[in-house]
């Protein structure tokens, strides 16, 4: 009967293994919907923006109280889990602490900084709530930004509460391991590592307890916090919280060019370059396709990319002076508008089968007029985000369609083409009385 805790542990981990790997699977087939975009120029840059920006966090340290919390809570969970190594092997093979023995003292001082670190993540993710339900940052509100109503706030509060019972999960067990090797009952009498740092807080709390309660608590513990870990890794695929393992992709494939520089159409640029006479019309001209973008599959796999990285922070929304004049602008909205369009498509494929196509767009049915129309172009957006989201990128794209291939664009847009047209300057003065203005 004693492998059967090791049968049930493979069984979760497999089962684990298989979620994570179809939701990867079918959010990586969502990302392809869009076009080719290269974007492997450069190399030694790319992975000096990873490093800085995903791992290192640079951006996050532009609001320096709250970067170093955020930091110490992805730094912490990512060094914490390495121990989920040591719990995988002895979940699997029946053992109990089966690195003590090969580090010896030193597995102590490992798991102290552990602990440490367990405390701190706990400590912030308990801060992170109190900001967001208590003194409520006004980015996160739903009542200021209609794109946190419902599960995007939840969501953050789900993860917040995983981490801290986790965490807490994490030094329990550890408490009463302790105290069970110092009573030395079965197994727990060979490993003896001493008190932790900061577990040893809790053991006087539990020591009153009779040795078959500590075994209870010790083992509920640790199958609580594994299996927490397994759901997590599972819920993270369809939670905001997958930015974790995006950032260092999006950030590596993120735009170098200047934020200034657009990105023009080849075709338009070869239908200019060919009526001024530096190129010449090729005798099959090839489809131009559709100018802009009207629904996902018009935008690049960058752009689907960024989607699913968007950690929904609210820094780009709340660096927009359109935003922070009551436009009707959120750039967070316009990624997490794109993210929805793309979980629709999955659940109608999943639904329906990969050939199944709606009716709806990501232009008109997800984002208005209205928003696009209201952008500036001013890049505060791609500024602020910590991974090299482009919200601009897609505005660009919806706005080109609504007016390149629809022709609806404000009437001011539509005297400013005209004058450029016709006076190659958006003000309705003729070239040849350009200076007029600096005679006096």
């Amino acid at each position: 009967m004693q492998i059967v805790p090791q049968i049930l542990f493979l069984a979760a981990l497999a089962f684990t293994a298989y979620l994570v790997s179809r939701r990867v699977l079918l959010i990586r087939r969502t990302i392809l919907l869009g076009k080719e975009d290269q974007r492997t120029d450069r190399p030694a840059e790319r992975l000096r923006n990873m490093l800085l920006l995903a791992f290192g966090q640079k951006r996050m340290f532009t609001r320096p109280v709250v970067g170093v919390l955020h930091f110490l809570v992805y730094i912490g969970f990512i060094l914490i889990n390495i121990e989920l190594l040591e719990i995988v092997i002895d979940g699997l093979l029946g053992t109990h602490r089966v690195f003590a023995g090969f580090l010896g003292s030193f597995y102590t001082f490992v798991l102290n900084f552990f602990e440490i670190l367990a405390f701190g993540v706990l400590a912030a993710c308990a801060i992170f709530m109190i900001r967001r339900n208590i003194v409520k940052v006004e980015r996160f509100q739903p009542e200021r930004h209609p794109e946190m109503k419902g599960w995007a706030f939840l969501d953050a509060n789900i993860i917040l509460t995983m981490e801290i019972v986790l965490m807490t999960a994490f030094l329990t067990m550890n408490a009463a391991d302790y105290l069970l090797q110092t009573r030395e009952v079965g197994h727990f009498a060979e490993v003896k590592t001493g008190a932790f740092v900061i577990s040893g807080f809790i053991a006087p709390l539990l020591s009153g307890l009779s040795d078959t309660a500590l075994l209870v608590i010790e083992r509920f513990a640790w199958w609580f916090h594994i299996l927490g870990i397994f759901f997590f890794m599972v819920y993270l695929t369809y939670s905001k919280h997958l930015h974790i393992v995006l950032a260092f992709p999006n950030t590596y494939f993120g735009d170098l060019k200047p934020k200034g520089e657009m990105r023009n159409m080849p075709a338009v640029s070869e239908e200019v370059k060919i009526m001024l006479g530096i190129a010449q019309a090729p005798e099959n001209p090839g489809e131009v396709g559709r100018f802009g973008a009207k629904d996902v599959t018009d935008l690049s796999w960058k752009n689907l990319m960024d989607a699913y990285s968007c950690t929904e922070c609210g820094r780009c929304t709340s660096s927009c002076p359109a935003n922070q004049t009551g436009k009707a602008l959120s750039p967070r909205k316009i990624m997490t508008d794109t993210r929805d369009r793309l979980e629709d498509i999955q659940r109608g494929w999943l639904k329906n089968g990969y050939d199944y196509q709606d009716e709806k767009t990501l232009l008109g049915d997800y984002i208005s007029d209205e928003e696009i129309l209201a952008c500036t172009s001013c890049n505060a957006c791609v500024q602020e985000c910590p991974v090299m989201i482009n919200p601009l990128s897609i505005i660009f794209e919806l706005r080109r369609f609504r007016v390149m291939e629809e022709s609806k664009a404000p009437q001011s847009w539509n005297m400013m083409f005209q004058n450029l047209e016709t006076n190659m300057a958006p003000w309705k003065f003729s070239p040849d009385q350009r200076m007029e203005w600096a005679r006096e």
